[in-house]
């Protein structure tokens, strides 16, 4: 069962770096916002090959909800969605590529050499873990969650607001 975990743990990593690879490699807007939902979806499935079921379904649930409203205010207000023009989709070139090698060695010494502690010999199972996390969102963690639904419902109904153009008076 182990062995069958880590493959799908591994295989689902794998798929999150390439389509966060993929991100940054189309000329489309569209096409990186369904790439980065296939990314994020890929670690909902590691969150379940690691066991956390209420952790991967949220992963998935929220991602594509995020990911397909995103698509979609990028055919609304971008210039070029479908990606006809060649847009290109980097930036800083040399900088990023040195602060992501910077942060790849630095994310690897710190998963080598940091002593973790011991490995946990008991721990709840899925279902009481779920119990916990729920009760730790819906306690302390509740005004932050709900602040920032209104601040993100507040930005989407401003941002549609601003970008509709007023209609015109009609003489009678």
């Amino acid at each position: 069962m182990m062995t069958a975990q880590m493959f799908f743990i591994a295989f689902f990593g794998l798929a999150a770096v390439w389509f966060g690879i993929v991100v940054f490699r189309t000329f489309s807007m569209v096409r990186s916002a369904l790439a980065l939902l296939f990314s994020q979806t890929a670690l909902g499935a590691m969150f379940l090959s690691m066991q956390a079921e209420f952790l991967g379904v949220l992963q998935i649930m929220m991602m594509a909800t995020e990911m397909s409203i995103m698509a979609i205010f990028m055919v609304m207000f971008m210039m070029d969605p479908g990606g006809l023009g060649e847009m290109e989709m980097t930036h800083q070139k040399r900088l990023s590529l040195v602060t992501g090698f910077v942060s790849f060695v630095a994310a690897v010494m710190i998963a080598v050499f940091v002593d973790w502690g011991p490995m946990a010999n008991t721990f709840p199972d899925a279902a009481q873990q779920t119990v916990d996390l729920g009760l730790e969102l819906l306690g302390r963690s509740m005004l932050i969650f709900e602040m920032a639904g209104i601040t993100i419902l507040t930005a989407m109904i401003a941002a549609t607001a601003v970008a509709i153009q007023p209609a015109k008076k009609v003489s009678q």
